[in-house]
């Protein structure tokens, strides 16, 4: 039986239309502020709004999807709070911008310290791996909303981000012919759980030991990799047109930077989890439009500027590699498939 990210619950074509439908509705918003004018509004990796002085400012929110469900499986609470971190801070610094403040909002069906203090240990832990402050959050008890016995909670935050015009990356200088970096992911991350989980769990427990992946709870729950600092790094050394961060609709997300082609022909091999995942019934193209597949991170700038950038990671202790090209076709395409 084949699964896919719809089957599952999750239906990306109509999710991005109620996105479009709401982007129509907070744009009727962006001018309501003299002292903060809008600079770049909704679609991208986040909102830009430039303030008195010329300094520009980023936010952007998100939160960890059913991984916390996976944490619930395996009564361990102290990581989750790093994907938190890391979802939000990866997709501030695609716009060149430096993460200066967190908040986070944690929702849960009943008061527990424990519990809370090693979900915040995590966002901590993630804080200082990305050199901002956390300066404030919001604990809500719902237990009429959340449903379960046991524990049930929800974790998102929100970051603000200060950058100057010259340091700006929004994509719209990526040309044909740019090298396409890929930076090597820690895991799943923090994207296609509701399929993940409907591809595994039905055949294996998160107790589980299984050959070349180990425990497969603790495989699953893999703290999502955290790219500030190497990324900035490489926006004030290195011309770099194009910054993603593959979260939510995987590869297609490239397509955000600008409407063009991209031909990713040179991925590494697939992690031996994704595998698993393709192996349990998830056709490859439905891999490649949802999971990270070993880069979780995308880079493009012209080929001249791709030692310095390789350098700048190895001094970091991440892998990069070189994993496709720009074309004037325009779409993504996978060893020439296309899929978006």
């Amino acid at each position: 039986m084949t699964i896919s990210y719809k089957k599952a619950g999750v239906d990306i074509t109509e999710i991005k239309k109620s996105q479009r439908a709401i982007g129509k509705l907070i744009g009727s918003t962006h001018n309501l502020q003299k002292m903060a004018k809008m600079t770049h509004g909704f679609g991208h990796y986040a909102g830009i709004v430039e303030i008195p002085g010329g300094k520009l400012l980023a936010t952007h929110t998100d939160g960890v999807g059913t991984k916390v469900m996976i944490a619930n499986l395996m009564k361990k609470y102290d990581t989750i709070g790093i994907d938190c971190i890391a979802m939000n801070v990866n997709d501030i610094i695609c716009i060149g911008a430096t993460p200066i403040s967190f908040v986070d909002y944690i929702a849960a069906n009943k008061n527990d310290q424990k519990i809370f203090k090693q979900i915040v240990s995590g966002l901590v832990k993630g804080a200082k791996k990305s050199s901002m402050p956390i300066v404030g959050g919001e604990t809500a008890i719902m237990s009429d909303l959340i449903a379960g016995k046991g524990f049930g909670f929800d974790l998102a935050g929100m970051v603000v981000g200060m950058l100057s015009k010259k340091d700006m990356v929004l994509g719209d200088k990526i040309k044909p012919n740019d090298v396409i970096i890929g930076i090597k992911s820690s895991g799943l991350h923090s994207n296609g759980y509701s399929l993940a989980r409907k591809a595994l769990l039905t055949k294996y427990s998160v107790k589980d030991n299984i050959k070349g992946i180990g425990n497969l709870g603790n495989a699953l729950l893999r703290p999502t990799e955290i790219y500030v600092k190497p990324v900035l790094e490489a926006v004030k050394k290195c011309k770099i047109h194009g910054l993603a961060h593959i979260t939510g609709g995987s590869f297609t997300k490239l397509l955000r930077l600008k409407q063009i082609g991209y031909n990713l022909d040179s991925m590494p091999k697939t992690p031996a989890l994704m595998q698993l995942i393709e192996d349990s019934g998830v056709k490859n193209e439905e891999m490649y439009k949802t999971f990270n597949m070993g880069i979780g991170f995308c880079i493009i700038a012209p080929e001249n500027q791709t030692k310095n950038i390789h350098k700048i990671f190895k001094k970091h202790k991440t892998k990069s590699y070189e994993i496709g090209r720009i074309s004037k076709n325009k779409g993504v395409f996978i060893n020439k498939l296309k899929i978006a």
